[in-house]
């Protein structure tokens, strides 16, 4: 399995590469800085240097033609301002999702926030409600296409081992999450078609990761 993901040196995007390598498939990490390259070669992956910000749609989706999967994993980062969560954690999600169907593939995840469905409550520091709002825009974006796609919104993420062990659902109570637990939720998902159409929140929990997916699935129907 070819995966293309965005924002290829993110701590999440290195995890899942670790993983999609080890297990034999091929991962390509999209990276903005050159310096990144090195970094995502060590985790098993291609790396390819492309700027998503500023990026055409033919241009990722000449990087993405042939994969069986993207992920969206990107993000604007800590120091970034308000324009920047809607470059990065809007439109970049959404160029990608325009590459993907140029390109003829199918599987798209998307890596979310917890709450970004919800309005940002009063007095919510106002780069932190540009990120939810953005996040919402780009969730929004990718539900209405025709692709098969899947969102999970992680809580608070830290860099604690995994356990394995989720709560996963439409909606959870509120919580943190390992980098770790998220990247095996994602190949989770990779592996199992029947989790497109899902939006499912993640946080730390008791319950293993692909029968959580499976019982999310169930829930749907």
């Amino acid at each position: 399995m070819r995966v293309v993901i965005a924002g290829g040196h993110g701590k999440i995007a290195l995890r899942l590469a670790r993983l999609l390598s080890a297990d034999g498939d091929q991962p390509v990490g999209l990276v903005r800085n050159p310096a990144h390259v090195a970094d995502v070669e060590a985790a098993g992956a291609e790396a390819v240097v492309l700027d998503l910000e500023n990026a055409s749609v033919d241009e990722v989706a000449a990087v993405v033609r042939g994969a069986d999967a993207v992920v969206f994993a990107a993000g604007a980062g800590p120091g970034s301002g308000a324009t920047r969560k809607d470059s990065v954690d809007r439109g970049a999600a959404a160029l990608l999702a325009d590459a993907a169907e140029a390109a003829g593939v199918d599987r798209y995840l998307m890596v979310s926030s917890i709450g970004a469905d919800k309005e940002p409550p009063e007095g919510t520091d106002p780069v932190f409600a540009a990120y939810l709002r953005a996040k919402k825009a780009a969730d929004d974006d990718l539900r209405a296409r025709d692709l098969a796609w899947t969102i999970i919104r992680p809580g608070a993420l830290t860099d604690e081992q995994g356990t394995g062990r989720v709560a996963l659902d439409v909606e959870v109570e509120r919580g943190s999450v390992s980098r770790d637990d998220v990247a095996e939720v994602l190949l989770a998902a990779l592996r199992r078609p029947f989790t497109a159409g899902l939006t499912l929140e993640l946080v730390s929990g008791t319950v293993p990761i692909v029968p959580a997916l499976t019982d999310a699935a169930g829930d749907r129907d």
